[in-house]
């Protein structure tokens, strides 16, 4: 049976995860560090990996560009209370299947990883979100393509001439007619679509 491994640093956390995800019925398996699950990865047959982004040694990025250097390919949630938009789109970028910030929802966890291990293909929501795309106005457009690429509020303000209240009014509209659940998912659904915009380098 395959394994759900959660990859945190903090026992009580490890614990309270492992318990929630064992509660839908999942196979867990819990580890301290990248270095653990490194060790004892061939014995086990992932799903997938929920990891804290800050872990002792090889934080939660590096991690996952250590699995990519090996070739091992797991769908990777990352969890966090210290992210930042940046952060998220590296994450996304790399393959991440979701970044949620703490304190999340259980239910989002679950969603997440229900996503992981298969039983909901992004590909199945092409055609739903190419019709979401297009209620978008351009602006919306733009503002979703430039936080794709990383660009934190202020400074997609800077690039297209607008305050960063109006920055946050359109992300937030275009978050909700796409369906987005958070910036993550935004990112994901960016890249599903090939969002760009005119002129910008990423």
């Amino acid at each position: 049976m395959s394994v759900v491994c959660v990859i945190d640093d903090d026992l009580d956390v490890r614990e309270s995860l492992s318990d929630l995800l064992r509660s839908v019925g999942l196979e867990v398996a819990a580890f301290a560090s990248a270095a653990e699950f490194l060790d004892k990865r061939p014995a086990l047959a992932a799903a997938c990996l929920v990891v804290d982004i800050r872990l002792p040694g090889l934080s939660g990025l590096d991690f996952q560009a250590e699995l990519a250097r090996r070739n091992l390919h797991f769908p990777i949630i990352f969890i966090t209370g210290h992210g930042d938009i940046p952060m998220t789109v590296k994450a996304m970028k790399a393959g991440a299947v979701e970044f949620l910030t703490k304190p999340f929802r259980e239910q989002d966890l679950l969603d997440a990883v229900r996503a992981a291990v298969g039983s909901e293909s992004d590909y199945n929501r092409l055609s739903d979100l190419h019709s979401r795309l297009e209620s978008l106005s351009p602006r919306e457009r733009e503002v979703v393509a430039l936080v794709s690429l990383g660009r934190m509020n202020k400074q997609v303000a800077a690039e297209i001439g607008i305050s960063e209240m109006t920055v946050k009014v359109h992300r937030h509209r275009a978050m909700k007619k796409l369906g987005a659940r958070s910036i993550a998912d935004l990112v994901r659904i960016a890249d599903l679509l090939d969002i760009r915009t005119a002129g910008v380098i990423g």
